[in-house]
């Protein structure tokens, strides 16, 4: 997603969205994104939660670079890339970013980098532990993943796959 500070400088954020608890695992923010920052937010997620057996994704240069396909094939991640202008290929992530639009950048003023991560991430935390979501039988994302961990491994039959987007 794109946006901007208030003196208009470039605002660029990397959401990763666990497809099934609907759980915002990470905003990243900054001026600019590549396939390492996106790496790295996917190793830092990963090491908490666990690989994904699929990422579904745009066709942004950061998901298209030589590093992040190495770290997929590394660790045997399979990379699904949305059709070229097709954001119903991953309307849950689009969704997302559309609350995040309306709820957050929208209702904001950034002064700095520094200021946007903090505002962001304060809105990330309400929206995993605060925010019902009727897809969850309104159920908060974090209440539902608490949920779903309590059960036997055996009655859980969906595994978790990690969707990312960045638009410009």
């Amino acid at each position: 997603m794109a946006d901007a500070l208030f003196d208009g400088r470039k605002l660029r954020m990397l959401t990763v969205v666990d497809l099934f608890t609907r759980e915002c695992l990470a905003i990243d923010v900054g001026q600019s994104l590549k396939g390492e920052d996106v790496v790295r937010v996917l190793t830092a997620i990963t090491q908490e939660r666990g690989l994904p057996r699929t990422i579904k994704s745009d066709n942004g240069s950061e998901f298209t670079s030589k590093v992040m396909d190495k770290w997929a094939y590394e660790r045997h991640v399979e990379l699904d890339f949305s059709r070229p202008g097709k954001p119903t290929d991953n309307a849950n992530v689009e969704s997302f970013n559309g609350r995040l639009r309306q709820e957050c950048l929208n209702a904001t003023w950034f002064m700095s980098i520094d200021d946007a991560r903090g505002k962001i991430e304060a809105w990330r935390q309400y929206y995993n532990e605060s925010r019902p979501h009727s897809a969850l039988d309104w159920s908060t994302p974090a209440e539902f993943a608490r949920r779903r961990r309590q059960l036997p491994a055996t009655t859980i039959s969906e595994e978790p796959e990690i969707p990312t987007s960045v638009r410009y």
